[in-house]
């Protein structure tokens, strides 16, 4: 007989290749067949879980960024949907914007600047919707559920209409104003930027230190010195110059005359051992303290232009840098600004949109700001004006799209107040009530929201929804009235933003509209478009309290760290100017990707990786698996060896699913299932170590702590199972008769442990899931994703149970070193081939229980237990007597004693006569 044959081996047409770039499409086809999202979804009635998508800007290929986002938020929807909540997931689109005008007018070239306002944006919706479609598959491929359908996009005319509506709501409350004011400018873009639209990168300026003379000393608390005085002020921006009116002094800080040749310097006290070692001047005289209160009101004379600077008071000057004495130009700085108001300083502003001098420069018509620096310090030196020069490298603002730096430039905008109805002040208090994950994103956002400058919302470009407001040609009074606005929402509402810029303003308005201010009835429309900010800030509106299967507000959003300033921070203050309530409950945040050198990745850098390219080559599943492996709090990491680690770390927990189902090919859960009370200790053992694995995930899950789950998972994959269980079940699963109460019990902790890995690893490798549940035996859904989330059964708990067999495990570890030792020394082969002979005081009534246990547990053909020492283990390994059995290798004195089966023990000779006799 081929006793090989009556082996009970491993079956399973699971394959051990993944190959998961060919199988992943085939079950997303299933998936789509099966209409997967729709059939979740049919849990009636089940408590809502509202994670609300921020939406991505439809403008070019998903990359890994935003792979990272979507995976985390999937992994959310499938945990929770399993866990018995009803979690539908809308994904949505941030179609307008500089994002995607910027590139289709790189796309157009120069015959872009030939086309009409209405002709651009064509250009910009094709090209929105030819990428919305590329990403949607793209999502879809990195096995990402929700209603691919029916998404939500800015540029659909009712989510357009709701924008609208916003703005209304808030303009009739009051937060909305127009005014001159500085704002971070691109002159490349030609458009204004929000906080959130900027990036700070180091730059090399030059630092320059300059002299104001101060005029009428004798009218001034210096009247005693008749030697010319100057106010000396620092700035990394010469150009910035040409708006300067004023020079601020805080009013409790002390600042100095100090005599230096023949003229007096004044700055600030706390700076001035700095400054004069930096300018090198050793010999000076102290004449005199002042408070900074005193200079308030006196004149100085600009350096080079023919007007004067006013002397001011200001709480923000410190004594951190600079001379204590803060250069002021009111329209190319938000501090600036506000003194500028509160003094009644004219916004000086002579920049074009090109970030060119204007003819009010002077001089320096046409020339650009930066450029212009060199001969503003020219400038200074024939003057004789210029103290000291060097150059400075320090962090500035850049636009976040060409990536050239931004400047502070005063000009017409339109504003959301931030205090307005004390609207700053109960956003902080709305940010305390909200869980932040991690908890420094609360510290984060209301430092950010304690000291942000009013909401500029209008941008110069094309591409957007309009600013619905109208302007009588007669006063150049706007009018934005509930009738005039209602009348824009409707038509966007019919028709799309795109009427507004295809109809005439007799066309829009209704008849017999006049100015609230005049009375006449002529009408020009606002040519600027709102904020992207605004139209994604309000999704809250446009999307959860429009969609039926959704709420307000909503259960979580989840985005990287940069929206605290950007999307959290738009949701939140146009949430509380028209709602009085947040928008989320919960936020959570992740991390920039970075790749293995710790660079952030970007398109510049050349090092940002598509996930198309990321899929074809390594699978979803495995991309999936690194995003739950990465603690995504902090910056991720994207590297060639972090992936290869992921695949091998892959292949370990795909192997443990190919174990489980080759062992239980003859496995009918309903007929072959063991009571608990009376499955072998061991397995009991692994079905306790199991519920501490459920119960320590579900934790894990509930908390966002995806890596814990990777980490608990591929570990007790590769040491309670693969390292110990698995191993030492080998001889009971193959050699045991097929039915018999030892092979039995040992299956049904099996599938036990199949079913729940299965499930709890189904949220993050989704299709490797689903292909692991084809070949699970026993009655089940049709879909992983439609079962339910196992619960931990308490009875199977055992700590005691565990307790002894971390005992069992520890003195296994010395038997395995000796049995190791001894096959280095070639005096055993295999571990079959051993006799391990324990000696032992302590443990020898602990092991006497488990005696028969032992060869199993070892995986040797004998034990023998010496109950002697001193209280130390020692273990001895000889070669097992007897000779080897042919069908379960292991060595027996008993063997050839039987004349019917010379070659087998008499374990294997009983299950021979049994099974096949």
């Amino acid at each position: 007989m081929d006793y090989d044959k009556t082996l009970c081996l491993p079956k399973t047409k699971f394959p051990m290749k993944a190959e998961l770039p060919k199988r992943e499409p085939e079950i997303l086809s299933l998936w789509d067949r099966m209409d997967i999202y729709q059939r979740i979804r049919e849990k009636k009635g089940a408590k809502k879980y509202i994670l609300h998508d921020g939406p991505p800007y439809a403008n070019g290929d998903v990359h890994i960024g935003t792979a990272l986002n979507k995976i985390l938020k999937d992994i959310i929807v499938k945990f929770k949907t399993m866990s018995g909540f009803d979690v539908p997931f809308v994904p949505g689109w941030d179609c307008h914007g500089l994002p995607i005008e910027h590139q289709v007018m790189k796309f157009l070239g120069p015959k872009g600047l030939k086309l009409s306002q209405v002709e651009i944006r064509k250009k910009c919706q094709d090209y929105a919707k030819k990428y919305i479609d590329i990403q949607k598959k793209q999502f879809k491929r990195l096995g990402v559920f929700g209603d691919w359908k029916n998404p939500y996009l800015t540029l659909d005319p009712e989510y357009e209409a709701k924008i609208i509506e916003i703005f209304a709501k808030l303009i009739k409350e009051g937060y909305v104003y127009k005014r001159k004011k500085p704002i971070h400018w691109c002159p490349t873009c030609k458009t204004a930027l929000a906080e959130a639209e900027l990036e700070y990168k180091d730059r090399t300026s030059p630092s320059i230190y300059v002299k104001f003379k101060l005029l009428h000393p004798d009218r001034s608390p210096i009247t005693v010195h008749r030697s010319p005085i100057y106010i000396i002020i620092w700035t990394t921006t010469p150009w910035t110059l040409l708006g300067n009116v004023a020079i601020a002094f805080h009013p409790n800080f002390d600042y100095q005359l100090l005599k230096i040749n023949d003229e007096i310097f004044i700055m600030l006290k706390d700076l001035v051992a700095p400054i004069m070692e930096r300018l090198g001047i050793e010999n000076f005289e102290v004449l005199d303290t002042i408070k900074g209160k005193r200079f308030e009101g006196l004149e100085c004379q600009h350096p080079f232009l023919d007007k004067r600077s006013r002397l001011i008071l200001a709480d923000y000057v410190t004594k951190e840098d600079g001379t204590g004495c803060v250069h002021t130009a009111p329209g190319h700085g938000e501090e600036d600004y506000q003194s500028g108001v509160k003094y009644d300083l004219p916004i000086l502003s002579p920049v074009s949109e090109r970030g060119e001098f204007t003819e009010e420069a002077g001089e320096f018509k046409g020339q650009d700001v930066f450029k212009a620096n060199e001969g503003i310090i020219k400038k200074l030196k024939e003057t004789g004006n210029l103290i000291y020069e060097e150059t400075l490298i320090h962090s500035y603002p850049h636009c976040w799209r060409c990536k050239n730096p931004v400047i502070f430039r005063a000009t017409e905008q339109w504003f959301i107040s931030v205090d307005h109805k004390n609207l700053r002040r109960r956003a902080l208090t709305e940010i305390d009530k909200v869980e932040w994950i991690p908890d420094w994103g609360r510290s984060r956002i209301r430092g950010m929201v304690e000291v942000r400058p009013d909401w500029c919302i209008s941008r110069q470009r094309a591409w957007g929804v309009p600013l619905p407001i109208f302007y009588c040609k007669e006063c150049n009074h706007y009018l934005a009235s509930e009738e005039s606005l209602e009348a824009v929402k409707e038509l966007v509402r019919r028709e799309g933003s795109d009427s507004w810029f295809k109809k005439g303003v007799d066309e829009i308005l209704p008849q017999g509209t006049i100015c609230l201010n005049c009375g006449e009835k002529n009408f020009r429309k606002e040519t600027d478009i709102l904020d992207v900010w605004f139209e994604s800030g309000v999704s809250h509106q446009a999307v959860l309290t429009t969609r039926e299967e959704l709420s307000y507000p909503s259960d979580l959003y989840l985005e990287g760290s940069d929206q605290h300033r950007g999307w959290f921070q738009s949701s939140l203050l146009t949430a509380l100017g028209c709602e009085e309530k947040t928008p989320y409950k919960s936020v959570l945040t992740h991390g920039f990707m970075v790749d293995g050198k710790r660079r952030k990745m970007s398109k510049s850098l050349g090092n940002l990786i598509s996930s198309e390219e990321m899929v074809k080559k390594n699978g979803a599943d495995v991309t999936r698996l690194w995003v739950a492996s990465e603690n995504y709090q902090e910056d991720v990491a994207y590297s060639d060896e972090i992936i290869e680690r992921m695949q091998e770390a892959y292949r370990r927990i795909r192997n443990t699913f190919r174990y489980l189902l080759g062992n239980l090919s003859d496995f009918d859960p309903k007929k072959d299932s063991i009571e608990y009370d009376g499955m072998l200790e061991i397995d009991r053992w692994a079905l306790s170590q199991l519920q501490s694995l459920l119960e320590k995930v579900t934790k894990a899950y509930h908390s966002f702590s995806f890596y814990q789950i990777y980490h608990l998972v591929h570990n007790f994959c590769t040491i309670q199972l693969s390292s110990f269980y698995f191993d030492i079940l080998k001889d009971r699963l193959y050699t045991q008769g097929k039915d018999s109460k030892e092979r039995r019990s040992a299956q049904t902790a099996l599938h036990e442990i199949l079913l729940v890995s299965v499930k709890i690893m189904a949220p993050i490798l989704s299709y490797t899931i689903e292909e692991v549940w084809e070949y699970l035996p026993g009655e089940k859904e049709e879909s992983a994703h439609l079962s339910d989330w196992p619960k931990v059964n308490k009875r199977f708990l055992n700590k005691k149970l565990e307790e002894r067999w971390e005992r069992l495990i520890s003195i296994r570890e010395r038997v395995l070193d000796s049995l190791e030792k001894a096959r280095k020394e070639k005096r055993i082969g295999n571990s079959l081939e051993a006799e391990v002979e324990i000696r032992c005081e302590k443990e020898y009534q602990f092991l006497k229980k488990y005696e028969k246990d032992l060869p199993a547990l070892f995986i040797v053909s004998k034990v023998r237990l010496v109950k002697k020492g001193n209280g130390e283990i020692l273990v001895k390994v000889k070669k097992a007597p007897g000779k080897k059995c042919s069908r379960c290798w292991n060595y027996s004195i008993e063997v050839g004693k039987s004349k019917e089966y010379p070659t087998l023990c008499p374990r294997c000779i009983r299950v021979i006569k049994k099974y096949y006799s």
